[in-house]
């Protein structure tokens, strides 16, 4: 019974692998959030002082408002964040 719960007895916990943010539209005021899957969605910039990872991500929100809100985040080589920028709105914390 030992050998089964060993080979078979529980699945590790998901890490989360992913960067979660919410901006706020400049033009209407909704709250959109979104999310940056670390293992999928970051591209690579070759650094003489390192490597940069960065992803670009568009949003739009569901007030009709049609306002594209592009955000721009890089991390480093553990996936911590350095910079963010937006164009269209603000960063909400």
């Amino acid at each position: 019974m030992n050998l089964l719960k060993k080979l078979f007895g529980g699945t590790p916990k998901p890490e989360q692998h992913y960067y979660a943010f919410s901006v706020k539209c400049r033009r209407c005021g909704e709250v959109i959030s979104g999310r940056v899957d670390l293992s999928n969605d970051l591209s690579v910039e070759y650094k003489e002082g390192g490597d940069i990872f960065f992803a670009r991500k568009v949003l739009m929100g569901e007030n009709r408002c049609f306002q594209r809100i592009e955000v721009e985040l890089k991390f480093n080589a553990s996936r911590d964040l350095l910079e963010q920028h937006v164009t269209g709105g603000e960063f909400v914390a």
